[in-house]
Parts: structure tokens; C-alpha cells; sequence
């Protein structure tokens, strides 16, 4: 039996978008529901007939909705949240795609105390942005995290668990504030650093005569795709996850500072050391699928 018949999906964008058509490609007797509060997005949701409705209020958007999931940036989901308080059915289940959820949980509860809220987060996504951006297998073998709230309907959460099951995913759980410190170090750190060195290349670009760019090697071509993904939504993961983020910070900057010394002292062993351990943690993520082990990380050549 499927977990739900009417979902709606408010934020078109590359996780909505692929939400609605991996819902096409694995639930199509699912009757779907998008809303974007931006009209052109709307625009060319209809034009490539993204769902089978859209509307051009978030209220609208969920009159008659089982599932509502949230997929714009973290900093407004508890805006849209109360935009959506009085249309949205009192048996409704609402849930959200947002890599940052204890200041979400709180911020949809505050707007919807008498409804059943399951927070989720897929640990999948790519650097493209916007309605075209989407595809049905982003979320095939890859993790969603639920984040249920004390004393949550144990039936919507297997009912939003087995959701994600039916359109490819894996599905774990976790309190929101231990998975805000696991996210802070796997996913909100990295995109930090990248964005810090292709700013520092930027800045080099006349002491180098822009050779920086010119010449990128593999290490500064992938740190530049991690930094081309959507700056509205990183300004709100990092905003609301500004505790952890610091803290996993503090800790990288330590590590940091250890390598330093290791290099300006020629330690060998220590950096020989460091470099094995890390290429272990490399090859365990590719044992679990987690990435592709073909040559030049999977990049197709002519």
C-alpha cells in the first residue's frame, strides 16, 4: 500500500524538482502538487510538466494534501510553514529536505503545533541548481535522514520513511542536533573550504596573471564544482547550523595547524601517517556506494 496519494512539493528546485519526478518514476498513481514562490520557476515547472498541478500560492498548494514536503532553502522553510498554517488539512503529514534541522524542527513546530511533523534531510544533491536541474535517480542509494521529534506519530514516521524507500533511498534516523555535528563535518565544512579557496584563487588571479584558473589541476577543478553550488541556500545552511559548523571548524583548524608544523619541519612520518589514514576513509565511502571508483572520480572523456 502507498504511504500517501496527494503530496505536495513546495520549492522547485533541484531536490523539488527531482522529488517530483522520481514521485512520476516510482509512485505514478501519486497525484502531484508543486508551488514555487518565484513565478518563473512556476513557468517552467508547467512548460515541462514537472506535476500535475501547479499553483501560485503555497496555500493552495496543500488543500487537500497527505504529504507536504518543504524543499526551499533552510532560512525560510518556518516562513512557509506559517504561509501554509491555514489551508493545510489537519491530518496532513509536513516534512522538509533541509541539511540543517534543529532550528527547522523548531521553526515548523512554532508555526504548526497541532500537526504531525517529520523532518528529513537526502544526503544527495548535485551542483546544478533550479527546475531543470532535477532527475528521478538522485536519490537512488543514497542516505535520507530522518529527524523525528520526542514523542512523534511512530506511523507518519514509517509512513515518510517508506516514502523514501519507494523512490530509491536508504533511510536512517537521528536526533536533529546529532545530526547537525554528523553534517557539519561530512557536508557544511567542505562546502566551506571550497568556497574559501576558489575565493582565494579569485583574489590571486592578477598576482598570477589568472594562470590560477587557467592551469587547474584536479584538486582546484573539484573544490570549484563543490563552490558552484546554490550561495542562497549555503548562506542559510550555514546560518542556521552556525553552532556546529564553529565547532567542526575549531577542530579542522587545529588539525590544520598540526600539518602545518609537520610540513615546515620536513616531518615525513607524520604527513606519510596522516595521508594513509584519509585515503582509507576514502575508499570506505566507495565501498558503501557512496561514490564512483572509475578513474578521474567517473568524469566521462571524448
Amino acid at each position: 500500500m502507498l504511504p500517501f496519494s496527494r503530496i505536495t512539493i513546495i520549492g522547485l528546485g533541484l531536490i523539488g524538482s527531482s522529488l517530483a519526478h522520481a514521485i512520476r518514476a516510482y509512485l505514478p498513481t501519486v497525484r502531484v502538487t508543486g508551488h514555487d514562490a518565484s513565478a518563473d520557476v512556476r513557468e517552467i515547472a508547467r512548460r515541462i510538466g514537472m506535476c500535475d498541478d501547479i499553483t501560485d500560492t503555497a496555500g493552495a498548494a496543500v488543500t487537500d494534501a497527505d504529504l507536504v514536503l518543504i524543499c526551499t532553502p533552510v532560512g525560510v522553510i518556518g516562513a512557509v510553514a506559517a504561509e501554509i498554517a491555514d489551508d493545510l488539512p489537519r491530518e496532513a503529514i509536513v516534512s522538509d529536505v533541509g541539511s540543517s534541522k534543529a532550528s527547522v524542527l523548531a521553526a515548523m513546530q512554532a508555526a504548526l503545533p497541532r500537526h504531525r511533523i517529520i523532518p528529513a534531510h537526502p544526503v544527495a544533491g548535485t551542483e546544478n541548481s533550479g527546475p531543470e536541474a532535477g532527475f528521478a535517480t538522485l536519490f537512488k542509494g543514497r542516505w535520507c535522514i530522518l529527524t523525528p521529534p520526542e514523542g512523534a506519530d511512530p506511523l507518519a514516521i514509517e509512513q515518510v520513511a517508506e516514502f523514501w524507500r519507494r523512490i530509491g533511498a536508504e533511510v536512517e534516523m537521528m536526533d536533529a542536533a546529532h545530526h547537525d555535528l554528523v553534517l557539519a563535518v561530512t557536508s557544511h565544512l567542505p562546502h566551506l573550504i571550497a568556497y574559501t579557496i576558489v575565493g582565494t584563487a579569485s583574489d590571486l588571479e592578477d598576482v598570477t596573471r589568472s594562470e590560477v584558473i587557467k592551469f587547474s589541476a584536479g584538486g582546484f577543478r573539484d573544490f570549484t564544482r563543490i563552490a558552484a553550488s546554490d550561495p542562497t541556500m549555503w548562506r542559510d545552511v550555514f546560518i542556521a547550523n552556525k553552532d556546529a559548523v564553529l565547532e567542526m571548524l575549531q577542530r579542522f583548524s587545529e588539525d590544520l595547524s598540526q600539518l602545518q608544523r609537520a610540513i615546515r619541519w620536513g616531518d615525513a612520518d607524520t604527513l606519510f601517517d596522516h595521508f594513509t589514514k584519509t585515503r582509507a576513509v576514502r575508499r570506505s565511502i566507495i565501498e558503501q556506494g557512496q561514490d564512483d571508483a572509475a578513474p578521474d572520480f567517473g568524469r566521462h572523456h571524448e
